[in-house]
C-alpha cells in the first residue's frame, strides 16, 4: 500500500508532488484534478476537470432500438433418415451380436430423425427479403423465421451459396417490415466500434458491442475469405445475424467463432456487407452464384521465392499450374509466371486473386500483368465459368524438403508417374535448408532453376550452374500438383 503525505501549506511542495502523484495514479493529468482539502490541510477530495478532449464510450442503447426489429430468429428442422444395428434376438448384451448383425442384415432403415437448428438473420428488403448464412438454412425441410414482435412466418430459401456461406431467405407479411441500411465495408476501420445482434444459445435478440480486431483475414474456409474480425462477443446462434457500426449500418454477417470450447473468447468473423451485395442480385433473380474462371494453381509468394525470381517484393500469386484447355492455357500463362495485377488490381497476395477472379462475368476479357523471366507481360484473357467441380484459383501451401536418386520402373509405379523418368527426393536431412524450403521425400523434381531435370545428369548439371546463387528454384511434382519452392542456400 504507498501512502502520501502532504503539507498542511496548499502552496507547498509536499501538496504538488501530492496531487501530480495522485493524478497519476486516478489516470488524469496534474491540470485536470480540482483538489478539495480539509482544515488541517490535508486533501479531502479529488475530481476530475472537464476535459473537452476526452471521449466517452459509445451508449448502443439506441442503436439497439433502431436496429432490433431488423433482425430475425431463424429456426429451422432437419428430416433424415438414419440407420440402426439389427437387434439381437439374445439382447444387447449378445457376446455374438456382430456376428448376428453381420450374417442378419447389417444395418436396417430407421424411421425419419428430426434435426433442430437455429441462427439470425436480419431484413434488407421491406418485402420480407432477410439475408443469412448457408449453413443455418442448408438442407433444412422447413424454415421459421420469428420477428421481434414474437410473429411467426415460415421461409423459403431464394438463393444460396456454400463458397461464401450467405443465403437469402423470403417471408410473406401483410405489410412492409423494417430493414437495415447496408454499409460501406470497405470504409471500416480497424478499432472502430460494432455492434452484434443475434439469438446465440437461443437467447433471442442478444446485443453484444466491441472493436474492429481486424480486416481481410483468412482462417482456411475457402477461397473467398475476407473476414472482418471482431471481439464483440459471437457465439453458437449468432451466425447469420448483423455486424452493426455507430451510424446504424450493416457492415458484415456474422458467420464464424474462433473456440476450442465452442463459446466466445473474443475472436469472431463477419462477412463483408460489400461481398454479400455483389451476391445478391444473383441469390435473388437466379437462386445461385455464377463465378469467373481462370484455371490456375498458385502459390504463396515467399521472400526466397521472390529473390530467386528477381522480385523485389514477395508479392503477386505464383502459377505452380496450369489447367490444360483452361482460359489461362488460352492466354498464354505460363507455370512460373507471377501475377502481379488482374484486371488493372494489384495482387498483392496469392489469396486475392481467386476473390478477384470470382467477382467477373464469364465471358469478360481482362488484362493480366505478370513477371516473366526479369519482365514485366501484359496478356489479354477471357475469364470462364466457373464449375462445381472446378478450382477457381488454388492457393497451394505444401511443406517443403535432399538426398535423391534416378526414378526407377518401381518407383515410378508407387507414385503413380506415367514413366520411368526424372529424379525424385529419397531423404531430406532434419535441419537443413531442403527441410526449410519444404522439400519431401518422393517430390519429384522437375526444373532447376527454370532448367529441366530428366535424368541425375540434368539435376547435377543444374546444381553446378547455380551454384553461386543465394537461392535455388526447384519445381516439383508432389501427387497430382506441381510447386514451386525456393532453397536458400
Amino acid at each position: 500500500m504507498l501512502g502520501l503525505n502532504s503539507s498542511k501549506s496548499r502552496g507547498g511542495a509536499g501538496s504538488v508532488f501530492a496531487a501530480s502523484l495522485l493524478a497519476a495514479l486516478l489516470g488524469f493529468g496534474a491540470s485536470e484534478l480540482t483538489l478539495r482539502y480539509n482544515s488541517d490541510g490535508r486533501i479531502a477530495q479529488a475530481a476530475a476537470a472537464p476535459d473537452e478532449n476526452r471521449v466517452a464510450l459509445p451508449n448502443f442503447a439506441g442503436l439497439a432500438k433502431k436496429m432490433g426489429p431488423a433482425v430475425v430468429n431463424i429456426s429451422t428442422v432437419q428430416v433424415r433418415k438414419t440407420a440402426q444395428r439389427s437387434p439381437s434376438p439374445f439382447g444387447d448384451n449378445d457376446p455374438n451380436s456382430d456376428l448376428f448383425e453381420r450374417f442378419f442384415g447389417g444395418r436396417m432403415p430407421r424411421g425419419p430423425q428430426q434435426q433442430k437448428g437455429l441462427g439470425s438473420g436480419f431484413i434488407i428488403d421491406p418485402t420480407g427479403v432477410i439475408v443469412t448464412n448457408y449453413h443455418v438454412v442448408n438442407d433444412a425441410n422447413k424454415i421459421t423465421v420469428t420477428l421481434s414482435d414474437g410473429r411467426s412466418f415460415e421461409g423459403k430459401v431464394l438463393g444460396k451459396d456454400q463458397k461464401t456461406d450467405v443465403a437469402v431467405v423470403k417471408i410473406e407479411a401483410a405489410q412492409d417490415l423494417p430493414a437495415v441500411s447496408m454499409g460501406d465495408s470497405d470504409r471500416l476501420e480497424v478499432g472502430e466500434w460494432v455492434m452484434a445482434i443475434g439469438n446465440p444459445f437461443g437467447l433471442d435478440h442478444t446485443v453484444t458491442s466491441g472493436i474492429v480486431s481486424a480486416k481481410g483475414r483468412h482462417i482456411g474456409s475457402g477461397p473467398y475469405e475476407d473476414y472482418i474480425q471482431t471481439d464483440a462477443s459471437i457465439n453458437p446462434g449468432n451466425s447469420g445475424g448483423p455486424l452493426i457500426n455507430l451510424r446504424g449500418e450493416v457492415i458484415g454477417i456474422n458467420t464464424a467463432i474462433f473456440s476450442q470450447s465452442g463459446g466466445n473468447i473474443g475472436i469472431g468473423f463477419a462477412i463483408p456487407t460489400n461481398m454479400v451485395k455483389e451476391l445478391l442480385p444473383q441469390l435473388k433473380n437466379n437462386g445461385k452464384v455464377v463465378r469467373g474462371f481462370v484455371g490456375t494453381t498458385i502459390q504463396k509468394m515467399t521472400p526466397e521465392l521472390a529473390e530467386s525470381m528477381g522480385l523485389k517484393q514477395a508479392q503477386g500469386a505464383l502459377v505452380a499450374e496450369v489447367a490444360k484447355g483452361s482460359p489461362a492455357e488460352r492466354a498464354g500463362i505460363k507455370s512460373g509466371d507471377v501475377i502481379v495485377e488482374f484486371d488493372r488490381r494489384a495482387i498483392k497476395d496469392s489469396v486475392d486473386l481467386p476473390l478477384q477472379v470470382a467477382r467477373v462475368a464469364p465471358g469478360t476479357t481482362v488484362q493480366l500483368k505478370v513477371w516473366r523471366a526479369g519482365k514485366d507481360l501484359t496478356l489479354p484473357l477471357t475469364v470462364g465459368e466457373l464449375k462445381d467441380k472446378e478450382i477457381v484459383a488454388n492457393v497451394e501451401k505444401g511443406e517443403l524438403g535432399l538426398s535423391v536418386q534416378s526414378v526407377t520402373a518401381d518407383i515410378a509405379q508407387e507414385l503413380g508417374l506415367p514413366r520411368a523418368e526424372g529424379v525424385v527426393i529419397s531423404a531430406v536431412e532434419p535441419g537443413s535448408s531442403a527441410e526449410e524450403a519444404g522439400l519431401r521425400p518422393g517430390d519429384v523434381i522437375s526444373e532447376i532453376a527454370r532448367s529441366p531435370v530428366r535424368n541425375m545428369a540434368d539435376y547435377k548439371s543444374a546444381m553446378e550452374k547455380s551454384a553461386s546463387g543465394k537461392s535455388l528454384l526447384f519445381l516439383v511434382q508432389r501427387g497430382e500438383s506441381r510447386l514451386f519452392l525456393a532453397l536458400k542456400r
